[in-house]
């Protein structure tokens, strides 16, 4: 568990439309990370990852993304 003393900001849609539409996660699999990432005030990419439904490659390629989107 990843649980974090300040809260996380809720994920953009635009990092939602990207896990579905680029990394092809399906809705359970966004369900179950944004549940946990609440739970545990989390980043909703971290938690992904230990869930397993990412890879450490698109771990990285995700957070490469989320450098460019700032």
């Amino acid at each position: 568990m990843v649980i974090s003393s300040s809260p996380q900001p809720p994920p953009s849609q635009a990092l939602l439309r990207h896990l579905r539409l680029e990394l092809g996660l399906s809705e359970s699999a966004l369900e179950l990370g944004l549940r946990q990432a609440e739970l545990e005030q989390a980043p909703l990419p971290v938690v992904l990852w230990r869930f397993g439904l990412i890879s450490l490659d698109q771990l990285d390629q995700l957070f490469a993304w989320l450098t460019d989107q700032d």
